[in-house]
Order: structure tokens, then C-alpha cells, then sequence
């Protein structure tokens, strides 16, 4: 992930401000996405036998 935000920051000088904004929406949107598959499993059976 850090290389990934140095290349964008080494090729784009301007923009780099702008990494950090889009590093923060991905946490983000990554913690939402946790959140509502936990609340959409809750009450399942996950044992090793449903699969």
C-alpha cells in the first residue's frame, strides 16, 4: 500500500494531498463493508458444516 501511494506521489506531485483523502475513503468504505457483512451474518450457522 505504501509503494502504491510513493508511486502515485513520486508521478503526481500535485495530487498527493489527494492520496491521503483516498486512502481514508478506502479505510473507510473497507470498515462499512466489514460492518455490514457482520450484520448480515448475524444469526447464521458458519460452522464448518454449512459449507
Amino acid at each position: 500500500m505504501t509503494a502504491i501511494a510513493r508511486i502515485f506521489s513520486n508521478a503526481i506531485p500535485a495530487i498527493s494531498p489527494d492520496v491521503d483523502i483516498l486512502k481514508m475513503v478506502a479505510v473507510f468504505c473497507g470498515i462499512g463493508l466489514i460492518v455490514s457483512l457482520m450484520i448480515a451474518s448475524y444469526g447464521l450457522d458458519l460452522s464448518a458444516g454449512f459449507f
